[in-house]
């Protein structure tokens, strides 16, 4: 059930709900994606994109067959996801493939039973080095989880919500006078990104969105997200403002959309050697 706070002038004090969202933020949120979304074709045209990229993860690693997946497909998932593509070349350089898949098919294993998520998730982190040099693990297993099974796993990267960072989409859409100066007291767990999730889905059923909804969802989040990451360019780089800007740019950074040429399959996945991972199946170039 959709349910946000709004300011209301001498309503009587009411215990705060476990996510005390802001429905004028993201009703706001909602009206410029629209806006900004039309120069290049639309919200539609970027729902079907989120789609056909739930669609390529479920084709190599759903039903099983995460099992028989080759280095070349995964770097063809990877190109998709912004943190891991330009990390993941460097630890394939000098680790087998095999260990990640078998990571992959420990973090899928038994997926349709979410009480075993955050169990899932460290256990795929714990594959890897410790350190910032591999936070890029928590995406891959966020992205890989989300995508091949939508409808069961919200998406849980660190831009949606980093608890020890207080950052990402759940600050900017928290209710609250000053909320860049307040700690909010929310879990970075499955149970906080699903509760999360249905609240943006009660939204968006609210303003008329009933097919799709996870991709909606996630393009509603990285354009919150995006708008932050706008404003923060905006302090520190005196930019002449009567350019034309792509008000959708960063949006499609965080959720991967940047990754590949369509015209050459090239990606914007480096390798170890500097060269860029080339995407040869034509069914994702179009």
């Amino acid at each position: 059930m959709w349910r946000s706070r709004e300011k209301r002038a001498g309503a009587p004090a009411e215990p705060p709900p476990q996510l005390d969202l802001s429905g004028p933020r993201l009703r706001l949120a909602l009206e410029t994606l629209a806006v900004v979304a039309e120069p290049s074709g639309g919200v539609e045209r970027y729902v079907g994109a989120l789609a056909l990229k739930a669609s390529l993860f479920e084709e190599v690693l759903g039903k099983g067959k995460v099992s028989e997946v080759t280095q070349p497909e995964f770097l063809n998932l990877c190109a998709f996801i912004t943190p891991v593509r330009r990390r993941v070349g460097a630890w394939l350089a000098k680790s087998d493939f095999s260990i990640m898949r078998a990571a992959l098919e420990a973090l899928l294993a038994g997926w349709s039973d979410t009480a075993t998520t955050d169990a899932r998730m460290a256990a795929f982190q714990a594959v890897f080095p410790a350190g910032k040099e591999y936070r890029w693990a928590r995406d891959l297993a966020a992205e890989v989880l989300h995508y091949t099974a939508p409808d069961h796993y919200p998406l849980m990267t660190r831009w949606m919500w980093n608890e020890r960072a207080n950052s990402g989409v759940l600050r900017e859409i928290w209710f609250g006078e000053d909320v860049d100066r307040m700690r909010i007291a929310a879990a970075d767990d499955f149970a906080m990104h699903r509760d999360l999730r249905e609240e943006l889905r009660g939204f968006v059923a609210e303003n008329g969105v009933f097919r799709d909804v996870p991709f909606y969802v996630d393009l509603l989040c990285a354009h919150i997200y995006a708008d932050y990451i706008n404003d923060r360019g905006g302090v520190y780089l005196k930019a002449d403002f009567s350019a034309e800007v792509d008000g959708m740019l960063h949006t499609r950074r965080l959720l991967g959309l940047d990754g590949i040429d369509t015209d050459s399959g090239r990606t914007r996945l480096k390798l170890i050697d500097g060269s860029a991972h080339v995407i040869k199946d034509p069914r994702l170039l179009n």
